[in-house]
Order: C-alpha cells, then sequence, then structure tokens
C-alpha cells in the first residue's frame, strides 16, 4: 500500500511538474531580431511617393503630432491602461500606420472633423449580396454558436479562406482577396480609417471586446455607416486599437506561450497584418520544430524597435 502510495504522489507531483513546464511563459527579449531593416510593401513605397513625400518625413509627422499633444498622450495612456498594455504599444501602432499607410493629420483637431464626415446608406456588400446575408449562408453555419464577436467573426473569416476565396460557389465566382477587401471597403479595397487606421472587419471582430471594457455601443454589420463613424472618431478608435493589441498579446501567451508585451516592435507586426490566433499557432509549430525561437518583426515592427527610446520619449 505505501508503494502504491508512493507512487501515486510521484505521479501526481511529475503530472503537476510537466502541467508547469506546459503553462511557463517565455519573455520575448526587447529589440528587433533582423539587423536591417525587411522590405517594405512596393504598395507602401509607390503610395508615399504619390503622395510627395518620403517614410521619414511620415515619420516625423506623426511622431511630432503625439509630442505636441499632449490631449492626445494622456487618451493613450488612460485607454491603455484600460486595457492592461503599456501605451508604448499604441504609440508603436499610430506611428507605423502612418509612416507607411497614410499621412498624419496636422491635428487630433482633424480627426473628429473628417469623423464627422462619415454619414450616408453606404453598405457591406460584394456584387449585390449584403455581408449579413452572405453569412446566413449555410457554409457559415458552423459559427451560428460562437458567443462573442471575436469567435463569431474569426470563425467567419475562417471560412471565408476555406469556402469562398477564390472560389465559385453557387455559381457565383468570389475573388482570391481578404474577407475584408471584398465585402468590408465599400468605398475601395484595403482601405483604413481614422488615427488608428481600423479595418471596418477588425472592428466588428472586436466590437464585444469594446463595449465590454469602454462602454462604447456595439457595431453592427447591418450599419456600415456607424461601424465608420465608431473607427474614425478618435476617443473610439483608441480603444479598438487597445483591444486589437491586447488580444495579440493574450493569444501569444495562450496558444505559443510567450509573452510579447515587452517587445512594442512585435504588437506593431501583429497589428499591422492582424490574424493573432493563427499567426501563434504557425509560430508555436515552427518553434517546435526548433525552426524558431522568438516571435520576429516586419519592416513596420522594425521601425518601432528601432526609435523605441525617442518613441518613450512622447509618453
Amino acid at each position: 500500500m505505501r508503494q502504491l502510495i508512493s507512487a501515486l504522489a510521484l505521479a501526481a507531483a511529475l503530472f503537476v511538474q510537466s502541467q508547469t513546464t506546459a503553462l511557463a511563459i517565455d519573455v520575448v527579449p526587447p529589440g528587433n531580431r533582423n539587423a536591417e531593416q525587411p522590405q517594405i510593401p512596393g504598395a507602401s513605397t509607390r503610395r508615399t511617393k504619390a503622395g510627395k513625400t518620403s517614410f521619414d518625413a511620415k515619420y516625423e509627422k506623426v511622431r511630432d503630432l503625439i509630442a505636441k499633444d499632449g490631449q492626445l498622450t494622456g487618451k493613450i495612456k488612460a485607454v491603455a491602461g484600460r486595457y492592461g498594455i503599456a501605451p508604448i504599444h499604441m504609440v508603436g501602432a499610430i506611428v507605423g500606420e502612418h509612416t507607411y499607410n497614410v499621412d498624419a493629420y496636422d491635428r487630433l483637431q482633424s480627426y473628429y472633423v473628417k469623423a464627422a464626415s462619415y454619414t450616408g446608406s453606404f453598405r457591406f456588400a460584394y456584387d449585390g449580396e449584403n455581408v449579413a446575408d452572405f453569412v446566413a449562408r449555410p457554409e457559415f453555419a458552423k459559427c451560428a454558436d460562437k458567443k462573442d464577436s471575436y469567435a463569431l467573426w474569426t470563425c467567419r473569416e475562417t471560412v471565408w479562406n476555406k469556402t469562398f476565396k477564390g472560389r465559385t460557389v453557387g455559381g457565383t465566382p468570389f475573388p482570391n482577396n481578404r474577407f475584408s477587401a471584398v465585402f468590408f471597403q465599400p468605398f475601395y479595397a484595403g482601405q483604413t480609417f481614422g488615427l488608428g487606421q481600423i479595418n471596418p472587419l477588425t472592428a466588428l471582430t472586436l466590437t464585444d471586446d469594446v463595449a465590454r471594457i469602454s462602454g462604447y455601443d456595439r457595431l453592427d454589420e447591418k450599419d456600415a455607416a456607424g461601424v465608420y463613424q465608431a473607427i474614425m472618431d478618435p476617443d473610439i478608435s483608441l480603444a479598438y486599437m487597445a483591444a486589437s493589441i491586447r488580444r495579440s498579446i493574450d493569444a501569444y501567451r495562450k496558444i505559443a506561450g510567450v509573452d510579447i508585451s515587452k517587445n512594442p516592435g512585435v504588437t506593431a507586426t501583429l497589428y499591422n497584418i492582424g490574424n493573432p490566433d493563427a499567426r501563434a499557432a504557425a509560430f508555436a509549430a515552427r518553434r517546435a520544430a526548433g525552426e524558431a525561437t522568438w516571435p520576429e518583426e516586419n519592416y513596420y515592427g522594425w521601425l518601432i524597435n528601432d526609435k523605441l527610446a525617442e518613441l518613450e520619449g512622447l509618453l
């Protein structure tokens, strides 16, 4: 009997140890893994040249916007605190978006003025089919039991990628493009808006998080104007930025067992490329196979880590 008890105790101890090891979180060290900046996409380069400006000029413009606006930095700190993230992650996302995607306005007030102009009867649709009707198709039935917006829209995006993207379904050919670009860009594909450059699909995905933590109204895919007004409003946009970053940090912790919260370049990279759950799973698989040690930054995140001391000084 004593031998049995000892064996059971040893087995229990080994189980606890294995569980503790499995749950151990490795902190991603600060700084860039790449000695030189990864290649910047051609679309970003062409867009910048078309605006007769440069990446350096755009970086300096958004840096100066943040540096000169105590109201903005105050809002960033307050929102970051509510979502349990360091404010530098939000600064990194703002700087990255306005350096490589759009040029910053000179004043925060300009974003409020622009947000007020987004009214109208536009809708989220493709080839005459509203997205609400589209996701009611039987192919999306597996998503019906998802209880929160993040799980629901992540499931729907997965169905799009596996079943519709680049395929002909029910006689309708669908573009080989992202779900967000096909159904959620009533003006032109690839467009994001506001201080945080939030994509409409991203906003719908995160709306439950933002409603719960910040108290803003939930968004509805049937109200495209309402979605755009929300992501154009700087205050609400900041909440969605923080929710996105929080989700990325949580995904890498839970799925890959690494803490990316000490590396703003990595969180900025994920803010830029999206799909943190799938990317965390892919990284975990590479790491288990010995093919990767830490998540790597892309061109966008590389800039944030390279300029980190200067950007932290803005706060």
